[in-house]
Order: C-alpha cells, then sequence, then structure tokens
C-alpha cells in the first residue's frame, strides 16, 4: 500500500504498510507474543506461538488473492520486520468494515499507530470505496481510543458484554468514521 514508507511524526521512525508475505512468521511471532498486546485484541491468545504464526501467514498468503476480499490485512513493517498489523475485517455490502490493529510494545508512544491508522483509511474509503469504517475498543483500552480519535473517530456507544474473552463477556466501545 504505502511502498514509500510513512513516518511516525514523534520519533521519525519509519515503517510501510504491506501484505504479509513468507518469511514474516518468526518476526510476527516475537512481536505479538505478548501478554499486554493479546488482552486488547479479541481474538489473539497469549502465549502465541510460531506454529501460530506460521498458519496466520498462510491464511494471510490465500486471502491476499481473493478478488472480492471480506478481510484485508496489513503488515506494520519496520526494518523489514513485522512490527504490527492494520487490516479491515468484516468488509461487508461494500461500504463499511471493521479496522483492528496491534503494535509491538516497543513502539508504542511512537505516533506509529496514528499514522498507520490514518493511511489505512485513506486506503479504504478511497481504494475499497468504503462510507464507513467502525472499531470496537476494550474499556481499558484508552490509548487504542485515543489513537481513533486522533484520526476523526467518534465514539458511538458501548456494546454490554459483547466479545467472549478467556471465558469472559467483554464490553466493546465502538467508534467509526464516516466518509465526508
Amino acid at each position: 500500500m504505502s511502498s514509500k514508507g510513512v513516518y511516525s511524526h514523534r520519533l521519525k521512525i519509519k515503517f510501510i504498510l504491506r501484505p504479509f508475505r513468507k518469511g514474516d512468521e518468526i518476526s510476527l511471532q516475537k512481536n505479538i507474543d505478548n501478554k499486554k498486546i493479546a488482552r486488547n485484541l479479541a481474538t489473539v491468545p497469549y502465549p502465541y506461538t510460531i506454529k501460530m504464526a506460521k498458519e496466520w501467514v498462510a491464511k494471510k498468503l490465500k486471502e491476499n488473492k481473493n478478488r472480492q476480499p471480506i478481510i484485508i490485512d496489513f503488515v506494520i513493517d519496520i526494518n523489514g520486520e513485522v512490527a504490527g498489523a492494520i487490516g479491515f475485517h468484516k468488509i461487508e455490502q461494500e461500504h463499511r468494515a471493521e479496522i483492528g490493529y496491534w503494535l509491538a510494545e516497543k513502539y508504542w508512544g511512537s505516533g506509529i499507530m496514528t499514522e498507520a491508522i490514518r493511511e489505512a483509511s485513506k486506503f479504504a474509503f478511497g481504494k475499497l470505496k468504503l462510507k464507513r469504517i467502525y472499531a470496537a475498543v476494550f474499556p481499558w483500552n484508552k490509548a487504542s481510543m485515543r489513537v481513533l480519535e486522533k484520526n476523526g473517530f467518534k465514539f458511538e456507544g458501548i456494546l454490554r458484554k459483547n466479545t467472549l474473552k478467556n471465558g469472559k463477556l467483554i464490553d466493546d466501545h465502538i467508534f467509526a468514521k464516516i466518509k465526508k
């Protein structure tokens, strides 16, 4: 998506958004295998094994071939490594999709995710021609809420006990951005 690269304004770290590719498994597993990251993601377990990473990359390679995808994921690539990911799931009726993302803990607070969401949103509204992007955020994840707000997402409400994670029902705070 962004072959030139994007800079986070805060720390001037260059990253690119690109599709998953063979060889991403090791850095994916290394950077996502973190209890703090898994806590904030609905479907990512902890520990996250190399087997899981291999299965995930294989799945992404297959999805990349789909001409009308319902899921599109990009790697946040820093120096050739999977430092995070961002993508659109539940691409429905060609007008809306859910955005999801994560970033390796060592890059938290760097401004990278703010820029990645900005670039991914441009892609979704431009290339995918979506009219609405929404995100579900757990109540304790204030940093994620702030990064969405910085990108023009508005808080829409709370879906009570909407996500089942580790045997517990968790509220989802819903944020959305509408194409102008």
